[in-house]
């Protein structure tokens, strides 16, 4: 089977793993956390497609097992260590079993240090966006299991590296795609982790990034969605920035959606609101977190921007772009937030009026300075907080869904609805939930006439 990147490691990779599995191998990734983290595991399983695997939908039936961890909260690492005890069993039964851990979890040497004590079968762990070095660590674990070695390999360290192109990715759906930007961040907001895990920022050369939204777009994906840890600061060494970048590839010849995420209020300049209000092709959606509306909160968060500001970007948004659906991230109970503070995050939903948010109470993330702040506030003023938070937030999103009853909208077809097997689903360019009636191909658009709206969904019929 020939490689997609014909190195010697992969040569050699290719060759150890048939050796030491035979010809009829198999793969599993497991996928924790968020976009990024499920671009990088289409990147892990491009890879080990590569030397020959065949993905399984069981890690029972894998003879690599890949586990592409999160750490953006607490939850997440346990639950994936939880899931990687499991895997002790499948390698009692399967001695041939290789197992890797990587992603933002183990680009903490607590975290890599407590699988090398804890979790003796696992054979490596690399960091964030490790596929391009993965054939070298398959084919190292082969060579160290068959020399009887008890040596495994432990990396994962957030150190900036030069950005490899051409690792093989294998996409998980047809019609919609990841397409990865930009590598870490520079931002260090005092509850975040992303940047000790992911390291500092690096942007893709603009012309790789234009060549595979080519070939994306030439192999049928109707709807592509640039990544990055803060995709409106791309382009730092490149000359061309995330205006720029969009625009060329909204020119690509083809029927498809060019969507981002995610952003941050600070970089979204005038530029990039002038690119998605002169091209059609970029998706009608803006995801703008805002995280809190109290300016003493923000500067404690290190956001870098006021609340005058952020509503300034907002609206001139709104004002290139009348029909944008805008989304935010909110986080209710910051240390030091006070009666006042959470008041003047609602009055910031009032007057935001967004189309949906993603709200989270806060948890302290080792690591960053949030965690060791004074005045933690106690659970249950968080929890009374963040239902006050969803219950004003969920008035708006009706309202707002409810102003596209009657009218037309263009959709992406996502086949069967998960709710109602007599329904079809799609998404707006907006990203707004469609439940349809018809027979729209899946990952094709139709034209539907909303008929109904609910809080998070509309409801729908195929237009005349």
């Amino acid at each position: 089977m020939p490689l997609i990147n014909n190195t010697a490691a992969e040569t050699a990779a290719y060759a150890a793993a048939e050796r030491f599995h035979g010809a009829d191998r198999r793969f599993y990734v497991r996928t924790f956390g968020c976009q990024q983290n499920e671009a990088d595991s289409e990147s892990l399983a491009g890879v080990a497609r590569s030397l020959g695997y065949a993905k399984t939908e069981s890690p029972h039936e894998a003879d690599l097992i890949l586990v592409n961890t999160c750490a953006v909260r607490e939850h997440a690492e346990l639950k994936a260590l939880s899931v990687i005890g499991q895997y002790k069993h499948d390698r009692e039964r399967n001695d041939r079993l290789i197992i890797g851990v990587g992603g933002c979890m183990t680009a903490q040497a607590s975290r890599r240090d407590q699988i090398k004590r804890s979790y003796p079968y696992v054979d490596f762990t690399f960091g964030a966006a490790g596929a391009a070095g993965l054939a070298a660590m398959i084919r190292d674990a082969i060579i160290r299991r068959e020399a009887g070695e008890g040596r495994r390999d432990f990396r994962g360290d957030p150190v900036p590296e030069p950005i490899v192109e051409g690792v093989p990715v294998e996409r998980s759906c047809s019609y919609k795609a990841w397409l990865t930007i930009m590598y870490g961040c520079d931002n260090f907001c005092s509850y975040c982790i992303v940047p000790h895990v992911r390291g500092r920022e690096r942007s893709r050369e603009p012309d790789a990034i234009v060549g595979e939204a080519r070939s994306l777009v030439e192999s049928g994906v109707k709807d592509i969605t640039l990544l990055g840890q803060n995709v409106n600061s791309y382009g730092t060494g490149t000359g061309v920035d995330i205006a720029e970048l969009m625009t060329r590839i909204a020119r690509l010849e083809g029927d498809f959606r060019l969507r981002f995420m995610t952003s941050h209020p600070k970089d979204a300049s005038d530029r990039l609101i002038e690119a998605i209000a002169e091209n059609e092709k970029i998706a009608r959606h803006f995801h703008l977190p805002l995280q809190s509306g109290s300016d003493r909160i923000l500067a404690k968060m290190n956001r870098k921007y006021g609340i005058d500001r952020y509503l300034g970007v907002l609206e001139r948004l709104r004002r290139a772009v009348p029909d944008i659906a805008v989304t935010s991230d909110i986080i209710v109970g910051f240390p030091g937030e006070t009666d006042e503070d959470f008041e003047d995050t609602l009055k910031a939903l009032r007057s935001a009026r967004y189309d949906m948010i993603y709200s989270f109470i806060f948890s302290p993330r080792a690591g960053t300075p949030a965690a060791s702040m004074p005045d933690q506030v106690p659970d249950e003023v968080k929890n009374e907080r963040f239902s006050r938070l969803l219950e004003l937030q969920n008035r708006i999103s009706l309202e707002k869904n409810e102003e596209y009853v009657g009218s037309r909208v263009r959709i992406l077809c996502e086949g069967q609805s998960k709710t109602d097997p007599a329904m079809l689903s799609g998404r707006t360019g907006g990203n707004k939930i469609v439940h349809f009636t018809g027979d729209a191909p899946e990952g094709e658009f139709a034209d539907v006439i909303i008929t109904r709206a609910d809080t998070f969904t509309l409801y729908g019929e195929p237009a005349k």
